[in-house]
């Protein structure tokens, strides 16, 4: 597993000025993609509901590096960000953002796995929860 250190060190992750502006952009698209992911799970698409899941995730959690002043080219190294530098998060919430990023690479790009609607169901509610935290942190 790829450290921030070596985010860092490969230009994966970079200093930016700070933009409270994007942050909300970003948070703002993380709960459209959200209330998206959500109705594919009602309407039994598990693989759309994957794919955006885990995209309301990932704007939720740019949405932190907006406002701190970084941006990413490396999907892990946005939760090795996190981790870094917010400690008091879960880390088992750092660890399913891991495991979802996977998961959908593995929807967008693997011919032979297909999630069932309750994996995109546990995914969304958690995609839901995450966006809950990343909201209390940029009230910090």
């Amino acid at each position: 597993m790829i450290s921030l250190k070596e985010c860092e060190e490969e230009g994966l992750i970079k200093r930016i000025a700070p933009s409270p502006r994007q942050a909300e952009e970003q948070l703002n698209k993380a709960r459209a993609l959200l209330e998206e992911a959500k109705g594919d799970v009602k309407d039994n698409r598990p693989n759309n509901a994957i794919i955006g899941g885990y995209a309301a995730m990932f704007d939720a959690a740019r949405a932190v590096l907006f406002r701190d002043g970084y941006i990413e080219k490396s999907h892990a190294c946005v939760a090795r960000y996190l981790e870094v530098k917010y400690p008091s998060i879960d880390s088992s919430y750092i660890h399913l953002l891991d495991q979802y990023r996977i998961r959908r690479h593995k929807v967008m790009y693997s011919g032979d796995y297909f999630p069932t609607i309750k994996e995109a169901r546990n995914l969304v509610e958690f995609a839901e929860d995450f966006i809950e935290l990343v909201e209390k942190l940029l009230k910090k």
